[in-house]
């Protein structure tokens, strides 16, 4: 892959690693990056949920792109993250200086906790992708990031599913959290049900927030795999923990989000969802008075 990030440094960027808005962001314009991006989100096409991922042939410069992160967000994690999170960290699959193939971080996610990654090229239906959690298999990319702008991307990549979602699947209790959202998806087939859970998964697996000695703490995988928005956890918004309020509350699946739900403990994250997700049928939609606030890209 040819790194094109010398033609676009000029781009202004913020301090905290986010370029402008999502929608000028130079992987959504790069032609050689968006090819390698194709090339590898073509290998997820006909994927059957378990089958081994391709080994990829990962560039110097996506290498270098790895480790750049990699110090970035290891040292704000130290600052911000939750407890938990820290602790499953110690047993999580990230090395420092390359990008890990699925190949090694799902068995090793497998001896932890019973998870494997499997392939995904991009978007995934709620149904497959939050389904597929009942069986211990959770969707990864394995394209990364464009260089230029190493700190932020408006969409996930493989350092969002492995230093997000690879550190929640090499710890128990947050591997109890994702079963129980993949059972309650595989039972539910109305579309605005499982669009319900998806908008839940958000706030709270993706960008939930713990309060930890009085400060919020996050453990959700997007806040863990972005330095800029971990790092200003502290001008968000930050709600108690309220099914019914996420439910209502609109998100922005390439930006920063203004509002997070935060709880007290781990506990009360997977029993609060709990009591939620085992009431759920396919006429719950109507029950909720449901609107869905927004689209989850996964993946």
């Amino acid at each position: 892959m040819q790194c094109v990030g010398e033609t676009r440094a000029r781009t202004p960027v913020a301090a905290d690693g986010r370029l402008g808005v999502p929608a000028e962001h130079p992987g959504l314009s790069d032609p050689h990056y968006l090819r390698r991006r194709r090339s590898l989100a073509a290998m997820a096409r006909g994927h059957r949920v378990g089958d081994p991922a391709p080994l990829v042939e990962y560039s110097a410069s996506e290498d270098r792109t790895w480790r750049t992160i990699h110090r970035a967000l290891w040292s704000a994690q130290e600052e911000h993250a939750c407890r938990a999170v820290l602790d499953a960290r110690e047993q999580a699959p990230i090395p420092a200086h390359r990008i890990p193939q699925h190949a090694e971080v799902g068995p090793a996610l497998r001896r932890s906790t019973g998870f494997q990654f499997t392939l995904a090229g991009g978007v995934v239906a709620n149904k497959r992708f939050l389904g597929s959690m009942a069986d211990g298999y959770f969707h990864a990319v394995q394209f990364v990031r464009h260089p230029a702008v190493p700190l932020f991307t408006p969409e996930p990549d493989v350092v969002h599913d492995v230093f997000g979602h690879g550190i929640h699947l090499s710890c128990p209790a947050f591997a109890d959290i994702y079963r129980s959202i993949g059972r309650a998806a595989r039972r539910i087939d109305d579309a605005d049900v499982l669009q319900m859970i998806s908008d839940v998964y958000w706030f709270t697996l993706e960008y939930g927030v713990l309060e930890e000695d009085g400060m919020p703490k996050a453990y959700g995988a997007a806040l863990l795999s972005s330095f800029g928005e971990i790092r200003r956890l502290g001008l968000s918004d930050v709600r108690a923990l309220d099914i019914e309020a996420m439910l209502t509350t609109p998100y922005d699946i390439s930006g920063y989000q203004p509002v997070l739900f935060s709880a007290r403990c781990l506990h009360e994250v997977a029993d609060t969802l709990n009591g939620f997700l085992e009431q759920l049928d396919d006429g719950s939609a109507s029950r909720f008075g449901r609107t869905p606030p927004g689209a989850r890209s996964t993946g």
